[in-house]
């Protein structure tokens, strides 16, 4: 599996925006996209402007296919007005161990 770690800042003002798209896009990739397993989006305890996402697909592939589909093209021209410019950090991984509960969200 192939695993996305996302970091970014929002602009203050532009946070109902930001929550808006980010919601519409995970759900459109869990939902429209085989190959996405998971997409969270948490919002850090302390920095009410930073947050997180966590995404999971197959392999490399079905990320790529992610970022060809309608719906993050609309992601990125929200992100392009409400994430501070230079914040975001993506880190990729292949997963090599994961463990989960019955009971999963």
């Amino acid at each position: 599996m192939y695993t996305l770690f996302v970091t970014l800042q929002v602009r203050s003002d532009k946070r109902d925006r930001f929550l808006a798209a980010i919601a519409d896009n995970a759900a459109a990739s869990v939902r429209d996209e085989p190959g996405c397993l998971r997409f969270d989006v948490m919002q850090d305890a302390k920095h009410f402007d930073r947050f997180y996402f966590y995404e999971i697909y197959t392999d490399r592939a079905a990320f790529d296919a992610h970022k060809a589909a309608p719906h993050f093209a609309v992601w990125r021209q929200a992100a392009d007005d409400c994430v501070v410019q230079g914040s975001q950090v993506n880190t990729f991984s292949d997963m090599f161990v994961t463990h989960a509960s019955a009971v999963s969200a």
